[in-house]
């Protein structure tokens, strides 16, 4: 059997350890140390945002953004259907409700004019928007940012899986009112779990910190006024992202070297179409994502099983989900095709073209 491809496997820097034994040495174990704030300082200075909170979780950092912002029991948001549940749990947490928009086939992220329309035409005005940079690619984030100032709605970007991507010139997660980033164990860089809030609104960021250690009151012994939450990343964690930060757009250029080699590969095959790419934007390309429009997915996901190799279907649409299915949505079936003919293949930055085209002789030896 061949040695097991991942989708996205973790790939150290060669400084990690390094940092974790300084860590170490320090005896700053718990959370908050000289390595959380140079993990903060990286993201700020690489993306441009002007604030950042180094929290457990890309969930964690979405919650901490809804809760600054007010957003409580009843009250709607907005959230990209074709996305991880991650993007929407937090909106449950605050006992909000989320209200599904559907992709665009220009992006596959969520359409903007759907997100006009529905803004338009409700009755009940959502609080906030969260829109999920999928799979590394850049929605029509200007467009939508523009549509959310425009009625008065707070934007979330979800950029979880989509550090180092860019539109414009600027980095996804810097649009909006708040962005949040992911350092889980698949992520393009990994501190095995956490995530970054980030936003250029000071106070929120202070507020948010504030909620993420337990709301502990600034006094000696421990007063509370408000709940909080045990969110803040340990200083064990922030010193593997240091380490990952130091090479992140190599792992950015390598992502992108990977898709090349599969649309080299691919690409004279009519029947498959990449997720793509919008104009004056570099997404990252965190996972290849693809689609069959002859070829049941579910044979190829087999047969590269069979060689040991990962892949997984496109994220199957919040709106039909089981515990989404009162919710309310405005679709137009776009992520319901996506989900019903996508497939992602592996796109770990440790492979090497001979990787790539071992895969794609299994997707040419098993089309229709």
């Amino acid at each position: 059997m061949n040695k097991r491809i991942f989708l996205s496997a973790p790939h150290m820097s060669g400084n990690e350890l390094k940092y974790i034994e300084k860590v170490f040495e320090s005896n700053y174990i718990a959370p908050l140390g000289e390595y959380v704030n140079r993990f903060e300082d990286s993201i700020k200075s690489y993306t441009g945002a002007k604030n950042a909170l180094a929290v457990t979780s890309g969930t964690a950092a979405i919650h901490l953004a809804l809760r600054v912002l007010g957003i409580g029991k009843d009250d709607d948001v907005l959230a990209s259907t074709f996305t991880f549940i991650g993007s929407v749990n937090a909106i449950i947490y605050q006992g909000a409700n989320p209200v599904f928009i559907d992709s665009d086939k220009e992006s596959w992220n969520l359409s903007p004019k759907l997100l006009n329309k529905y803004l338009c035409e409700c009755q009940k005005k959502p609080k906030a928007l969260v829109i999920t940079h999928l799979y590394g690619q850049c929605a029509d984030i200007e467009k939508i940012a523009d549509i959310c100032k425009l009625h008065g709605v707070y934007l979330i970007e979800d950029a979880a899986e989509s550090l180092g991507a860019i539109y414009n010139g600027k980095h996804t997660g810097t649009f909006g009112d708040f962005g949040i980033y992911s350092f889980n164990g698949n992520k393009i860089i990994t501190t095995s779990g956490g995530g970054m809030l980030v936003s250029d609104n000071k106070e929120w960021i202070d507020k948010a910190k504030f909620y993420a250690t337990q709301a502990k009151e600034p006094f000696i012994h421990y007063e509370h006024k408000e709940y909080g939450y045990n969110y803040r990343m340990s200083n064990v964690l922030a010193a593997i992202g240091v380490g990952q930060m130091e090479v992140i757009e190599d792992r950015v250029l390598k992502k992108r070297e990977i898709f090349g080699w599969y649309n080299e590969f691919l690409n004279d095959i009519e029947e498959i179409i990449f997720m793509p790419e919008l104009e004056n934007s570099r997404g990252n390309r965190w996972l290849t994502a693809m689609t069959f429009e002859k070829t049941d997915f579910n044979k190829i996901m087999k047969k590269l099983e069979e060689a040991n190799v990962e892949s997984r279907p496109l994220w199957k649409p919040m709106h039909i989900q089981p515990l989404f299915k009162d919710a309310k949505a405005v679709v137009d079936g776009t992520s319901e095709d996506l989900y019903s003919k996508g497939l992602c293949v592996a796109s770990s930055t440790i492979m090497g073209r001979d990787d790539v085209k071992m895969i794609c002789d299994i997707i040419l030896a098993n089309l229709d």
